[in-house]
This record gives structure tokens, C-alpha cells and sequence, in this order.
């Protein structure tokens, strides 16, 4: 992970600045982001100017008014401290990658000459277009593409991961992040990111929350506590009226501790730090979400798409039979096509030599004959081959083969086509070996699935998500390997357009869609998508488009992320659940002892048995600002995910947060007022 150990609740390191920052954010330009806590921080001010009058002219309660006043501003004081811890995990992650980020030298080349000639700067100093070499032991000083050479790189620092990953030239291995370190060989990297926008440096500033932005379901959930804050407004403010019909008055005290019970302060204190924390969790699973709208919409993912390569499938095909054809010895087919993959340095290549000598003893460790003349494959041709002691030896794709006989192929032709056809149906890639215009046979090839890959997508569809994996593979392979993976369906044949037309065709629906890629030519789809994840070790490109990264470039975390998702919006529907079965109870404590005395039967609701008037009122405010206190350790670890449906979420919500938001305030309340009576503060 990105820290050895990740900082906990109770570490002084996140608490002490915490209760700093709880009374920074007492800045009314910070509070009125949040409406509910910034129309009790109003009533508060207002509450203690009337005290500090009272305490001029010696009137009313002085003692009852002061704790009053002392705990509502303490309720205030709660909810920005569950803001700030869930920051102050977040500048604890910032503070060790600024560690780890330093002072870089580089070598910045000098324009026009070669590699050997460059001259020391700082990191900070470059700029984009510059070219930097890195070698053994250097740090690499910012974002930027490969442009020549091939390293092993260590991206401990942002991955976590202990395991080196190479890095090169062209293709898509060729991003690297500033704050990895060369291992071995040397690259020259052409820098794409400025000081202060680097890839290390927005995942800082996102791991702090300085660009969280809230989310559509947040902005929502916000404009009803402010409606229902503003009814309760007006609801408050004819009290006095009614009061005064019956003869009789309610202290201002009295009603402004019924305003603060009545709206739904606990969630509306909460909210915040509950977004907060669904990013941080995020980042200590090694996923940088680059807002909090892409958190909530993995909550709410549909349909994910995937690509196969590197993927599903581990990504390089393997050689895993010879299949000769009738009369040709299985021995003559794996040393044909051995000797013309002697010097194809491709994984398949390497795959074909292995299978030659560890299932059919041919070849061992003896070296190539110096006078042979190989063939490199050529995307014209889709061949490769050798010229060896006066024999021509070519292996490619079935057609291809066919396609270079002088003469049909006959019976020969016809075999191998379906041998081919067989191959492709199971989810292979046949090669066709010819010798000297002879057929001789196939080699299958196989795109390996990931062990463990079919389950992640049984459990994806428990979740209710419809798995596509898209891939460039004919038809008839895609749906092989599709069935064998075990996703709901596949693009086949699949371009960046392709890829693009599909989300667009799948958010016309309505639905949400994730994908995930590390290519260039997967940042249109990555972009379009509502949650876009791309890979850290795929291209500048996919990682500009996508919305979030995964820094351990493992696709199939995809899963996790969705389930973090769903664990925000879960953890938010069981607190808001919560909150307003707990006004329901404060209700019970505040109302009747505040009519009791105009309206004699009110007493019969007074079910707490609660001690006087002023007791109920101090006891019901005290349980209001001590309850956001306790629920902060929830809303920053989040209710504990299940893949359920939503009617049985629901009921379980009602259940245990519905429930329990009206039993803990009855017992809390009535424990509280025991106590205040005890003590004598009311």
C-alpha cells in the first residue's frame, strides 16, 4: 500500500491537528458548504449573545442557559472534528508521498548530442520536453514517456508493490511516474507533466480532499436536510404564538433546543466526512479516484467492460499443442516449427520453443546453426520463419500460409482449415507450419485465463453488474475465451469506435457504466465511461482520460472498487436511516416537557420518564452533540458491504439503524438525565 502502516482513529498523529482544524473550519465562508451545521452555528451565535445579555443584566437561568449555550456549541465543534479526521488520514497519506517525492536530481541531455552528455538540475526545474536520462539507482524526476532504452523500474513509492516492471520505448510500457527509481539498464525519458502537475503531485492534493467535489446523490441528500431545516425553521417560529393563546410563554432557550433536535443534525454533521472517508478507502486499497462523483458511480455501476489481454487472460499467448496432419509425425511438426522460432524473441515465440523440448525432448540447450537465415514476422506478411540447410521453414496465420502455396493445398488446404477452424472454435490462435511448400501441421496457441477470474465474475453478477469483454480476437476465439472466463457477453473485433459506441449505447439506456484499460486506444472509451479506471502502468493517455487509477494495475480490482462504492452509499442511507429515527426519539424528551406545564395531558407522552422540563431539554442536547462523536468511527470505516438487493436493504436498514436510531437515544437521553439530576445541573 502506499503506507507501511496506515494511520488509525485514535492516532495522535490525525486526532491533535484535528481538533485545530474543527475550530478553523468555524469560518462561515467553510461552515454554509455544510447548511444544516451552518444554521445551528447561526442559532448558536444567536443563543450565546442572548446569554451574554442575561449574564449583563443577571436575568433568567444563568446556570441552565450556560450549558446549553456550552453544548450546542460543542455539537458545532463535533461535526467539524468528523470533517477533520477524515481529512487528517488523508494529509497523513499526503505527507509520507511528499516524503517519498524529495529533492530529485536529474540528468537533464543536452539538446542535439548524445545520451553520455548532460548536466545536473533539479527536478523542479524541468520543464515539459525536456529529456532526462535515468540510470541504476536514479529516481525518475517527473511524469514522463520512455523514448529510448528499456529498464527494470521499482514504483514501490506509488504502487506499493515490491516487484520491479519494465519499462520501455514505444508501446504501452512506455509511462513512467515521477518518484519511481531505475533498478537496471537506463531509459531517457521525454518529460510530460510540469513541477506541480505531476501524477504525484494531483494524487497529493486529491489524498488531502483539497479537489473533493461532492457528488450529484450528495448534492441532493443536501438540498433535503436544508428543506427540511427550513420547515423546521417555520415550524419553530409559530410556537410562541400557540403559547401565547394558551396563556402562557416557552423560553427562547426551550426552542431553540427543539429547532436543534427537530432537524436532522447528525447526518447533516456526518455527510461530509462520510464522502471523505469513501475516497480514503479508495486510496488504501491503491486506488486514486480524481473526485468523489467517481466513487458514489461505482456504487451504481451497471455494466463493466473489460479488455481480454492482459485482463481476463494473462496476456501472452502459449504454445500448448503441436497438431500435425495425417502421415506427419508430431516429432517432424515440433522441430519445424522450432527451428523457425529460434530467434522469435515473442512470448508465443519463446512458448513454442519451450513446448518442443519440455514435451517432445527436441532441442534442448544446443544453439542455433550460425548459417541460418530467419525471417522476422511482418504484419504485411503474418508470417515468420527460417532458411536453414537448404530448407524453407514458415509458420503464420492459417490463411496467410495458404495464401503463399504455389497451388491450393488440396487435401492438405482443406485439413488444415479445419484444424484451424477447431482451434479458433475452442478459444485458440492456430499457426500453420509449411516446409519447403509442405503442410505440415498447427500450432494452438492459447490465450491463458487468469486463475480465479470466472468467480470474481459470478460474484460481479450477484452484485447485479453485466460483464462485456471486448477484444480485437475473431468471433469465434472471443466467444471461447468469453465462456471460459465466464462474462455475460463480448465485443469482438473490437476498435477504439467500437469500444466507444458500446458505453454510449449502454448510458442511453440509463445505465452506468465502468471500464477499464491501459492503452492509448482505450482513453476515448475510458473518458466516456462513468467510472473510467486505468491502469498506472498503461499510457499517459488512458491515465489522463479515466477517473480513477489503480496503482497496482491490477484490472480485476475493479470488483473491490465497485464494492467500495456501493459501502459509501450504504453507509450514508444507514446514518440517514439513523438520524431520523433518532430526532423521532429526541422528539419524546423535548416536546412534552416543553407543553407539559400549558398542556397538562402532554405528560402522558413524557414515556422516559424524564425528571423536569429543564432536565429533558439539557439531556436531549447533550445526547444530540455526543451521538456525532460516537458515530464518526462508522462513517469513516463504512457499514460492512453484503451484495443484497435493495428491497432487503432496505428492510434491513429499518431494521437495525431504523430500530436503533430509536432505542439508543431512549436509553442515552434517560442515562443522561439520571446524570444531570444526580449532578444537579438542571
Amino acid at each position: 500500500m502506499i503506507q507501511s502502516k496506515p494511520a488509525g482513529l485514535l492516532d495522535a498523529r490525525i486526532l491533535v491537528p484535528a481538533f485545530g482544524s474543527a475550530f478553523a473550519k468555524l469560518d462561515p465562508r467553510q461552515m454554509i458548504r455544510n447548511p444544516v451545521m451552518f444554521v445551528v452555528a447561526v442559532v448558536t451565535v444567536l443563543t450565546t449573545i442572548l446569554f451574554l445579555r442575561d449574564l449583563g443584566t443577571g436575568a433568567g437561568n444563568l446556570g441552565f442557559s450556560f450549558q446549553i449555550v456550552l453544548w450546542l456549541w460543542f455539537t458545532v465543534l463535533f461535526a467539524n472534528f468528523a470533517e477533520a479526521v477524515a481529512e487528517g488520514r488523508g494529509k497523513a497519506q499526503a505527507a509520507t508521498l511528499r516524503r517519498s517525492r524529495g529533492e530529485t536530481q536529474a540528468k537533464k541531455l543536452l539538446a542535439g548530442v548524445g545520451r553520455s552528455d548532460y548536466r545536473l538540475v533539479p527536478g523542479t526545474t524541468l520543464v515539459v520536453g525536456d529529456r532526462v536520462l535515468v540510470e541504476p539507482g536514479d529516481i525518475i524526476p517527473s511524469d514522463g514517456e520512455v523514448v529510448e532504452g528499456i529498464a527494470s523500474v521499482n514504483e514501490a513509492a506509488i504502487t506499493g508493490e515490491s516487484a520491479p516492471v519494465i519499462r520501455e520505448s514505444g508501446g504501452d510500457r512506455s509511462a513512467v511516474t515521477g518518484g519511481t527509481q531505475v533498478l537496471s539498464d537506463w531509459i531517457v525519458v521525454r518529460i510530460t507533466a510540469a513541477a506541480g502537475s505531476t501524477f504525484l503531485d494531483r494524487m497529493i492534493a486529491l489524498v488531502e480532499g483539497a479537489e473533493r467535489q461532492k457528488t450529484p446523490n450528495e448534492i441532493a441528500l443536501n438540498i433535503l436536510l436544508a428543506g427540511m431545516t427550513l420547515i423546521f425553521v417555520l415550524a419553530t417560529a409559530t410556537i410562541p404564538g400557540f403559547a401565547a393563546y394558551a396563556g402562557g410563554s416557552i423560553p427562547v432557550l426551550a426552542l431553540v433546543a427543539l429547532f436543534v433536535t427537530l432537524i436532522p443534525t447528525t447526518i447533516g454533521a456526518l455527510l461530509s466526512a462520510i464522502g471523505i472517508a469513501g475516497m480514503d478507502r479508495l486510496v488504501r486499497f491503491n486506488v486514486l479516484a480524481m473526485s468523489g462523483r467517481a466513487v458514489e458511480a461505482a456504487g451504481d455501476v451497471d455494466t463493466l467492460l473489460l479488455d481480454k489481454t492482459g485482463t481476463i487472460t494473462l496476456g501472452n499467448r502459449q504454445a500448448t499443442e503441436f497438431r500435425p496432419l495425417g502421415g506427419v509425425p508430431v516429432q517432424e511438426l515440433a522441430e519445424a516449427a522450432r527451428l523457425a522460432s529460434l530467434a522469435d524473441e515473442t512470448p508465443e515465440g519463446r512458448s513454442i520453443v519451450a513446448l518442443a523440448q519440455d514435451r517432445h525432448g527436441i532441442g534442448g540447450a544446443a544453439a542455433p546453426d550460425p548459417d541460418a537465415l530467419f525471417v522476422p514476422f511482418s504484419a504485411n506478411t503474418r508470417m515468420s520463419g527460417v532458411d536453414i540447410g537448404g530448407m524453407a521453414i514458415r509458420k503464420g496465420a492459417v490463411d496467410a500460409i495458404l495464401k503463399s502455396l504455389p497451388a491450393d493445398g488440396g487435401e492438405a488446404a482443406r485439413e488444415i482449415r479445419a484444424i484451424g477452424d477447431e482451434i479458433a472454435r475452442a478459444g485458440g490462435t492456430p499457426l500453420a507450419v509449411v516446409r519447403d511448400g509442405r503442410l505440415l501441421g498447427v500450432v494452438q496457441l492459447k490465450d491463458i485465463v487468469k486463475s480465479g477470474i470466472r468467480e470474481r465474475f459470478a460474484e460481479m453478477r450477484r452484485m447485479g453488474i453485466r460483464t462485456v469483454m471486448i477484444t480485437g480476437d475473431n468471433p469465434l476465439t472471443a466467444a471461447a475465451i468469453a465462456a471460459e472466463a465466464g462474462v455475460d457477453d463480448f465485443l469482438a473485433q473490437a476498435t477504439p469506435e467500437n469500444k466507444l459506441q458500446l458505453i454510449r449505447e449502454e448510458q442511453a439506456k440509463g445505465k452506468l457504466v465502468a471500464m477499464c484499460g491501459d492503452g492509448t486506444n482505450d482513453a476515448p472509451a475510458l473518458a466516456q465511461a462513468d467510472v473510467g479506471v486505468a491502469m498506472s502502468s498503461g499510457t499517459m493517455a488512458a491515465r489522463e482520460a479515466g477517473n480513477m487509477v489503480d496503482l497496482d494495475s491490477d484490472p480485476t480490482k475493479l470488483i473491490e472498487v465497485v464494492e467500495i462504492g456501493k459501502q459509501l452509499l450504504m453507509t450514508r442511507g444507514a446514518l440517514t436511516t439513523f438520524s431520523i429515527a433518532n430526532d423521532v426519539a429526541k422528539y419524546f424528551a423535548i416536546i412534552p416537557a416543553m407543553f407539559a406545564a400549558l398542556y397538562p395531558q402532554l405528560q402522558a407522552l413524557n414515556v422516559m420518564g424524564l425528571a423536569t422540563p429543564q432536565s429533558a431539554i439539557l439531556s436531549a442536547i447533550i445526547f444530540n452533540a455526543l451521538v456525532i462523536v460516537a458515530l464518526i468511527p462508522l462513517a469513516l470505516k463504512g457499514v460492512r458491504y453484503r451484495p443484497v438487493g435493495a428491497a432487503a436493504l432496505l428492510r434491513r436498514n429499518l431494521l437495525v439503524y431504523g430500530l436503533g436510531g430509536i432505542i439508543v437515544p431512549f436509553a442515552g437521553i434517560k442515562a443522561i438525565d439520571l446524570a444531570v439530576v444526580a449532578l444537579g445541573l438542571a
